[in-house]
């Protein structure tokens, strides 16, 4: 989810810097600098422009005094990619704001640009960051934050149903919560997830790696043929495959213990462990390596190392789901 970075809380600061590269983030920072100016101003003059519409001069142009005294907000998009003389104008205006202008600066973060980046901050500019999100651990932490924004409960099995069923795309996450916030009430749980969600689910990586590492050949592979025919990418389904036999091989190597223990231990959540525990029966040490083993084969075989990357993956799940009943 996006933070501020700095002391000030007041969207109608001078200057917005909102850094990162997650769209639904910039947008946000943007929509509530530009909500707070209107609440502030219903009349709000709201400009937004991209590199090639901020030519030298524009900016002095648009900040320039009113007689009406109107409140401004002007935005600028990709901001490390104005040319040079752009970035002067930007910069003067630095450091001689105007009242009732406020200039959002969305800018991706990194070495292009970087000195527009460090004026901003050196300026005092309120900071948003927007950074993209390429863990699941970060797309669970922004639903839970989107319910929390919203007052609303879900278990944290909902929670993981959520992101296993949509995927990566936050627009599509936070679109989810709102539809079940809005159609259901009290405390979202797994469930109700399910009853949404059901196809997604079942084209989930996650759904396949499930149960793979089950035993459930039969289901994960079908499964799988229903996430290739939708379109998840194979590389998700290694992904998911290699976490799913991971927690596996680090849960029986740990030693006993409750389960919030353990979550400290190995860095998964409580539930996980307990969904891990119950997935575990059966697996051997050396069945957990032959697993890890057809997945790097896999993962090779869908990245260009094979000809057959559909062959590559229905191989996999079966390697693990015999596997995970070795040792029953």
């Amino acid at each position: 989810m996006a933070t501020r970075k700095n002391s000030t809380d007041d969207p109608l600061a001078p200057v917005t810097l909102a850094v990162g590269q997650e769209d639904l983030l910039l947008d946000r920072a943007v929509q509530q600098v530009v909500a707070a100016a209107r609440a502030a101003d219903a009349d709000t003059d709201v400009r937004d422009l991209t590199p090639d519409q901020l030519q030298p001069g524009t900016l002095a142009e648009l900040t320039s005094p009113s007689l009406f005294a109107e409140r401004k907000v002007v935005i600028v998009r990709n901001a490390q990619d104005l040319s040079a003389d752009t970035v002067k104008d930007v910069k003067a205006y630095l450091g001689a704001t105007v009242e009732e202008i406020t200039l959002v600066l969305l800018h991706a973060g990194g070495a292009k640009g970087k000195g527009l980046l460090d004026a901003a901050r050196k300026a005092g500019a309120r900071e948003v960051a927007c950074p993209k999100t390429t863990k699941p651990a970060e797309r669970l932490s922004f639903v839970r934050a989107e319910f929390r924004t919203h007052g609303r409960s879900a278990t944290p099995e909902a929670c993981q149903a959520l992101v296993d069923s949509i995927g990566s795309d936050l627009r599509e996450l936070a679109s989810a919560v709102s539809q079940l916030i809005a159609d259901v009430e009290g405390t979202i749980d797994e469930a109700v997830v399910g009853r949404y969600y059901t196809g997604r689910a079942e084209a989930s990586s996650f759904t396949v790696a499930d149960r793979a590492v089950e035993g459930r050949a039969a289901e994960a592979l079908e499964a799988l043929r229903w996430s290739l025919s939708t379109g998840v990418p194979p590389v998700l389904i290694t992904s998911a495959l290699a976490q799913g036999v991971r927690a596996i091989g680090k849960l029986s190597s740990a030693r006993g213990g409750r389960p919030a223990d353990l979550a400290r231990e190995l860095g998964m959540p409580p539930w996980k462990i307990d969904r891990v525990r119950q997935q575990m029966r059966g697996w051997t040490p050396d069945g957990v390596a032959v697993a890890l083993r057809a997945v790097a084969a896999a993962d090779a075989g869908v990245k260009g190392g094979g000809d057959d990357p559909e062959y590559a993956l229905e191989k996999a799940v079966v390697v693990v789901a015999r596997a995970a009943r070795a040792g029953r």
